[in-house]
C-alpha cells in the first residue's frame, strides 16, 4: 500500500453535515480545559468520536444493473417478505425486504442501492423505538424513496432509531441517482429497509456485515439463487 493510500484510509473525510457537531464538541472541550484537564480529555475523546461518526469514506461500487447494493453500513437484521409502507404507493402485496441496522459506530452516510430515477419521496413522523425491532418499520419516524431502476421499481426507507432524531435526505423526486451515490444521512443510530422488486433474490443473511455502496444485497439476474449460509 502506498503512502497516499495509507493517508487516505487513515484520514477519512468528514461529511459536511457533521462539521457543526465536531466544531461544537471541540469548543466545549476547550472550555472544559479552563476547569479541568481531565474533563478536557473526556471532551477530546467525544470530539474524536463525533468526527468518526460523521466519516464519509470512499467506496468501490459494483457497476452491474442486475445488482442491488447495500445503502447502509451495519448488520443485516432482517431478510423476509413484508408489506411496504402505505405512503410509498407500492400496493398491499408483500415484497422481499432487506433491513440493515446501524449502531452509533457505523458510518451513517446512506447510498443509492441502484441506478435509477426517484419517483417519490415521502416523510412520515413517528416513534423512536429501537430500530432493531421489526415493528420499527411501521411505527418509527421514516423517510422513503421509490426508485425506478433497471431491476424494477424498489423502495429504500430511512428509519429513525432509539437515539436518532434527525433523518436527512438530499434527493428529490425526479432526481437521477447513480448506484452508490450519497443520498442521505441519519443521526445517530438507525436502520434502512430496502423493498426489492419482484424477481430480485436476496444475497445476504441475517447477521452479515454490510458495507454501504459495496455489499451486494440482492440480484435480479435470471437463475439467481438465494445463498446458503454457514455460521462458524
Amino acid at each position: 500500500m502506498s503512502l497516499a493510500d495509507t493517508i487516505r484510509r487513515t484520514f477519512v473525510p468528514i461529511h459536511r453535515e457533521g462539521w457543526p457537531f465536531v466544531a461544537g464538541f471541540a469548543l466545549v472541550s476547550l472550555l472544559l480545559l479552563l476547569f479541568s484537564q481531565f474533563l478536557f480529555w473526556i471532551g477530546a475523546i467525544l470530539t474524536a468520536w463525533c468526527a468518526y461518526f460523521f466519516r464519509d469514506p470512499e467506496r468501490v461500487t459494483p457497476l452491474d444493473d442486475s445488482l442491488v447494493i447495500s445503502p447502509a453500513d451495519g448488520i443485516v437484521s432482517s431478510v423476509h417478505p413484508a408489506v411496504p409502507p402505505r405512503e410509498l404507493g407500492l400496493g398491499s402485496d408483500e415484497m422481499m425486504r432487506v433491513s440493515v441496522f446501524m449502531n452509533v459506530f457505523s458510518c451513517h452516510v446512506n447510498r443509492a442501492p441502484v441506478r435509477g430515477r426517484i419517483v417519490r419521496v415521502e416523510h412520515r413522523p413517528g416513534r423512536f423505538l429501537n430500530a432493531e425491532l421489526d415493528k420499527a418499520s411501521a411505527e418509527n419516524e421514516r423517510n422513503g424513496l421509490v426508485i425506478d431502476s433497471p431491476v424494477g421499481r424498489l423502495a429504500v426507507v430511512q428509519i429513525a432509531g432509539l437515539v436518532a432524531r434527525r433523518i436527512l435526505c438530499f434527493a428529490e423526486p425526479g432526481d437521477d441517482l447513480t448506484v452508490g451515490e450519497r443520498f442521505g444521512l441519519i443521526r445517530f443510530g438507525s436502520r434502512l429497509d430496502v423493498y426489492l422488486p419482484e424477481g430480485a433474490v436476496a444475497k445476504v443473511a441475517v447477521g452479515q456485515l454490510a458495507v454501504a455502496g459495496e455489499t451486494i444485497i440482492a440480484e435480479a439476474r435470471e437463475g439467481a439463487e438465494a445463498p446458503r449460509v454457514k455460521v462458524s
